[in-house]
């Protein structure tokens, strides 16, 4: 069975700087955290929209899914290599660690 694989902040913004409009960028926090900073360009996944997102997505472009410390995110990027997608990574460290560095993203920015 395929699975996800962890990817490391340095390599996540390579990837998200490479492809601007062809990885998906999933934060699966709560709504309030997602509200108040997330990645730029980060949408929230949840289970109220998770079904609306795997019919609108294609499954063969990256996704990179992240969540406070890098645990929870695994779970859903396993979920999605199982409902067919081919290249869904976890961020390593999470929003916690990517946000030392930046760029981050604030409700009035968007």
């Amino acid at each position: 069975m395929a699975e996800f694989e962890r990817i490391s902040i340095t390599a996540a913004r390579k990837l998200i700087a490479e492809n601007p409009s062809g990885v998906h960028v999933l934060d699966v926090r709560d709504p309030q955290s997602y509200q108040s900073a997330r990645i730029p360009g980060a949408s929230h996944l949840s289970n109220d929209n998770v079904a609306a997102f795997l019919a609108a997505a294609d499954p063969n472009a990256a996704v990179v899914v992240y969540c406070y410390h890098g645990n929870s995110s695994q779970g859903a990027a396993q979920f999605l290599v199982e409902r067919g997608f081919t290249r869904a990574y976890s961020l390593d460290g999470g929003f916690e660690q990517w946000r030392l560095d930046g760029p981050v993203e604030s409700p009035g920015e968007r």
